[in-house]
């Protein structure tokens, strides 16, 4: 979904999706999700920082420190995870960079943009992360 999403919220997703399936374990550490996910350790840092700010994600300080969801993943939806770190830009801006593109003053791809648009922004409304937290772990083997 690079088309639409950055690098950095697509790895937010795998993180919190990595941090569901991590069912009954309290905390999980930035290293141990940097290396499951292949991802640097700074990087992931980060983005996880950001998560805490919006309260998707919970963190504890300390030598046995980590971090663990905020809430039951069936009330975290993908849209909080892309809100967190995207913004609500990405669903309001020209796809080809044209700037006041609108129904009014559309662009060439204005029309189907749009409808891609509302549809994946439909879904990510409407999806848990708890309905895909379990597929993650067959994932995260493949990377193995």
């Amino acid at each position: 979904m690079a088309i639409i999403f950055s690098r950095k919220c697509e790895l937010g997703i795998q993180a919190v999706l990595y941090l569901a399936s991590a069912e009954g374990r309290d905390i999980i550490s930035s290293e141990e999700i940097a290396n499951e996910l292949k991802i640097p350790k700074e990087f992931i840092s980060k983005i996880l920082q950001e998560l805490t700010a919006s309260r998707i994600i919970a963190s504890k300080k300390g030598k046995m420190g980590g971090f663990s969801l905020a809430k039951n993943p069936n009330k975290i939806h993908l849209l909080d995870i892309v809100l967190a770190i995207d913004g609500s830009d990405i669903f309001s801006k020209c796809v080809l960079g044209f700037p006041h593109c609108s129904s009014e003053t559309p662009c060439p791809m204005h029309a189907t943009w749009s409808q891609l648009i509302d549809e994946t922004f439909k879904m990510l409304s409407e999806e848990t992360i708890d309905n895909y937290k379990n597929k993650v772990l067959r994932k995260i083997e493949s990377l193995k």
